[in-house]
């Protein structure tokens, strides 16, 4: 079967012999396999993509094959995962709202990338995933797969089944045997990889409820932090991170490491009400500590290496291009049309930063650029040998002729 050729015909659900789930072992894709082949009577494939999801992994195969796969993949991504789609976004500055790094919407297009592949190569007949009918996930999975393998047939059971809560997905494992991660106790749910944990839904929908501390893994509180700084020094290589304290890592290696040391410090916790593209307002709690930490870095960094003009566009630019990561239009041209334009703008961002964390701040200590545009010497409240103050007249009378014109022809009338 050819799988990368558009058709014109959509495929019903008796032409489905063979599915590939994307499977991550949580609360929907434990109970989403027995379900295929319950609705659906076919060979279901499960395919777990690793994006640093972590002791997560452990048993995920033989749980799989237990749960109804005839076969089940899990293929490690985690270093692609840095370098094609966290190295991009750091790059560009893209904060989704001013504060989601972006965690999980950086994750589902490589997800969907690995599992693509495995439907080519295992000539499947559909694809499934278990994101809800309400989240933002269905988008950024179906867009892709629309993108990678167009003319595959989606399932997204929840847009199928009489499930219609997280408790009941519970009752239908349990009904089955089916081994899940969650209790009706502690319902809400959790997306872990190297770029973040995310918690959402249960007791976080109430508005009125505080998190609970033992909720986190990457990060300590604010009261539990040394009462001492920890001082780190970062450097970038063309926008890119290469080393710390001048020990230089793997990509992988230095996400790590620093979450680590940022989450030690309470670094990377964020609590906001953000609007999903489905155009409902939705709480999540976030855990980014790494990320926390590069991008108040790399900014640093462009301060002092990316000339006025340049900065202040690509200011503009860094929420548009968290828009298309978090819209789930990764694959699209624009993307790829503002990576170019952003990797231009990182030629001369190559320097240190170092930073001084503490309780949950993140200070600047020193930057340094190796083609800084900074000059000491003509920044100066001193005397100076540059920059004439009479200069400063001519130009000032010139930048306010238009307001000054306004004012007279208008008050003359």
């Amino acid at each position: 079967m050819e799988v990368n050729k558009v058709s014109s015909k959509p495929i019903g659900k008796d032409a489905v012999k063979k599915v590939v789930v994307a499977y991550s072992g949580g609360l929907d894709t434990s109970i989403i396999l027995s379900w295929i082949k319950e609705n659906y009577g076919c060979e279901v494939v499960a395919c777990c993509v690793d994006v640093g999801q972590g002791k997560e992994l452990e048993g995920l195969d033989e749980k799989a094959k237990k749960t109804g796969a005839s076969k089940s993949y899990i293929i490690d991504a985690k270093e692609e995962f840095v370098t094609d789609y966290i190295y991009p976004a750091i790059k560009a500055n893209a904060l989704y709202e001013d504060r989601y790094y972006l965690g999980t919407a950086l994750a589902r297009p490589i997800i969907a990338d690995k599992i693509a592949g495995i439907v080519k190569k295992e000539k499947a007949d559909a694809v499934c995933h278990g994101a809800t009918g309400k989240g933002n996930d269905q988008v950024r999975f179906e867009l892709a797969f629309k993108s990678l393998i167009p003319n595959i047939k989606i399932i997204a059971p929840w847009r199928e089944w009489d499930i219609k809560s997280r408790e009941d997905a519970i009752d239908y494992a349990k009904k089955r045997n089916i081994p899940i991660p969650v209790t009706k106790a502690k319902p809400y749910s959790s997306d872990a990889n190297l770029w973040h944990i995310s918690y959402e839904g249960g007791v976080l929908e109430d508005l009125d409820n505080e998190y609970d501390e033992s909720m986190f893994k990457m990060t300590v509180s604010p009261e539990k932090a040394p009462n001492k700084p920890t001082y780190l020094t970062i450097v970038f290589e063309q926008g890119i991170p290469v080393s710390i304290d001048g020990n230089k890592f793997s990509p992988v290696e230095l996400i790590t490491k620093l979450n680590k040391i940022a989450g030690a410090n309470s670094i990377g916790r964020t609590d906001i009400v953000e609007n999903r593209l489905v155009g409902m307002k939705s709480r999540g709690v976030y855990e980014s500590p790494a990320a926390a930490v590069l991008y108040a870095a790399h900014k640093e960094l462009e301060s002092i290496s990316v000339d006025r003009d340049t900065l202040h566009f690509k200011q503009l630019l860094g929420p548009k291009y968290a828009e298309i990561a978090y819209y789930g239009l990764w694959f699209s041209p624009l993307r790829e049309a503002l990576d170019a334009f952003v990797d231009k703008t990182q030629k001369y961002v190559t320097g240190s930063v170092k930073l001084k964390l503490y309780k949950g701040n993140i200070i600047t200590a020193a930057r340094e650029a190796k083609h800084s545009l900074y000059s000491e010497k003509l920044a100066t409240f001193e005397k100076d040998e540059i920059y004439n103050h009479k200069d400063a007249e001519g130009f000032i009378n010139l930048w306010g002729l238009p307001t000054k014109v306004q004012a007279m022809l208008r008050k003359s009338k």
